[in-house]
């Protein structure tokens, strides 16, 4: 862990730990607290200010933690304090990089196969599909959970396997924003067994400079994996399917457009929520009937396919799994309400590729409805060229044919004046998500199909909640 603990009770030393905080109000007795402090922030790549956890040290101890990890400068600054308890104090450079060591060490005694997954998009569908298809062949499967992907929510993840080692496998999400090389860090917390890379888009261009920059940073994965690991890619994206030969590993691709190995044909949606498709492999085909809309979705299912395929699942195995899949919450979750329209809610994360996806998915998945709407947060990190984007994807959507749209904070105004001049008269801005629900609330009508797109940062699932006080879902 690359710690010091000179004064640390000897006893200390001979008792089992399987739990690490780093929260201390949900510290327990017998535990080890972590206290992340502001530098260790700043050396870890994440952005923004951060309370100094050395100063919770003490009520940690009271409520049972048996030790916890400091900085030895944070400790000198909080001497008077802390000097009573420094038998149960242990002292590190950096207590973030110590978590992860700590993280690592407890990988390597698990010992067990890692599939990790990447992407611009779908990071967290993607992950999700995949650990469904491994968990329907039998397997205990670890995975990140919420958006527990970075250099402290993957070694949380990862630390689990210290209370519970049986976990047969784990699939990683593995997420950056910054240009200081974060998923290099993650693999060598977790070196994968097989590498899975989504797709490379303009996102985290504010931080990253360019779109060629980001596929640096995504390839970080295949240049982390083991020597005689797996790297899935997907052949679509020109970009991803460029990353075959920066190592020499196996290789499964998958894709709709271009050949793969693992591929899908005969894509048709028969209602919003409902896509059939031919499953290809190398062993056989099978027809799939999937509970997610849109053939980036069907791309998502193609990745964890080539997982399964890559555990020795066969192509029935994998459809059969398949046609079990349920959305995840603001994933493309579709709502079905009593008043008779209906509301895909995807307000989990948006740029404007993804955005436009969805949008092109509700258009293509919806026949004899009232109106096509589309609620668009303002989307985050795109760089110095923002306000020409959201112009940009304004009139893009107005193409589609959506009969109305609805824009929520700050850059959104772009979009939304954008739209309007090409044409879209029925297209509105408001400054909040809530602001927005409530218009949407009092305007929604039978038959009308919604869309609901945003970042986290935007809050647009408040949308949904406006909904939802005014309007009972159908019940199954």
């Amino acid at each position: 862990m690359n710690a010091e603990a000179s004064a640390l009770d000897p006893a200390l030393m001979q008792m089992e730990v399987s739990s690490f905080p780093t929260d201390s109000r949900e510290v327990k007795a017998g535990e080890v607290f972590f206290a992340f402090s502001q530098p260790e922030f700043e050396n870890n790549c994440f952005n923004g200010d951060f309370m100094d956890a050395t100063s919770f040290v003490a009520a940690a101890i009271k409520k049972g933690a048996i030790a916890a990890v400091v900085r030895r400068d944070r400790f000198e600054e909080n001497r008077e304090e802390l000097e009573s308890i420094i038998d149960k104090l242990i002292f590190a450079d950096d207590v973030i990089v110590a978590f992860q060591r700590l993280a690592h060490r407890v990988y390597l005694d698990w010992n067990g196969p890692v599939v990790a997954v990447t992407g611009s998009a779908g990071k967290t569908t993607a992950k999700e599909l995949t650990a469904h298809l491994l968990r329907s062949s039998g397997r205990k499967i670890l995975r990140n959970e919420k958006n527990l992907n970075n250099g402290l929510g993957l070694p949380i993840t990862v630390l689990k396997l210290a209370q519970d080692d049986s976990f047969d496998a784990a699939v990683l999400e593995m997420g950056m924003s910054t240009p200081n090389r974060e998923i290099a860090r993650l693999c060598e917390i977790t070196p994968p067994d097989i590498a899975v890379e989504l797709n490379v888009l303009p996102v985290h261009v504010e931080h990253l400079g360019s779109i060629e920059n980001v596929a640096k940073a995504k390839a970080e994965l295949i240049e982390g994996m083991k020597a005689d690991g797996t790297a899935v890619l997907n052949a679509d994206d020109q970009r991803v399917a460029a990353m075959k030969e920066l190592r020499d590993v196996k290789t499964i691709t998958y894709g709709i457009e271009n050949p793969a190995d693992i591929s899908a044909e005969s894509i048709e949606m028969k209602q919003f929520g409902e896509t059939h498709f031919t499953l290809k492999t190398p062993d056989g085909d099978e027809k799939v009937v999937f509970q997610l809309s849109g053939k980036h979705n069907v791309l998502n299912a193609l990745a964890a396919s080539a997982v399964g395929y890559s555990f020795g699942m066969t192509a029935k195995e994998i459809s059969d799994s398949l046609n079990n899949v349920k959305p995840p919450s603001q994933r493309g979750e579709i709502l079905h309400f009593e008043e008779g329209f209906t509301v895909i809610n995807d307000s989990y994360n948006s740029n404007p590729a993804a955005l436009l996806k969805m949008t092109n998915t509700l258009m293509e998945g919806t026949t004899d409805v009232n109106r096509k709407i589309v609620v668009a947060g303002e989307m985050l990190e795109l760089g110095e060229e923002e306000k020409e984007i959201h112009r940009e994807t304004g009139r893009e959507l107005s193409a589609t044919g959506i009969d109305m749209l609805i824009g929520v904070r700050n850059l959104a105004k772009d979009l939304i004046d954008a739209a309007n001049e090409k044409g879209l008269n029925d297209a509105r801005f408001f400054e909040g998500s809530e602001l927005a629900g409530e218009y949407l609330a009092k305007n929604i009508r039978k038959d009308d199909v919604v869309l609901v797109k945003g970042s986290r940062g935007v809050r647009t699932e408040k949308v949904i909640e406006k909904l939802l006080e005014k309007y009972p879902l159908v019940k199954n």
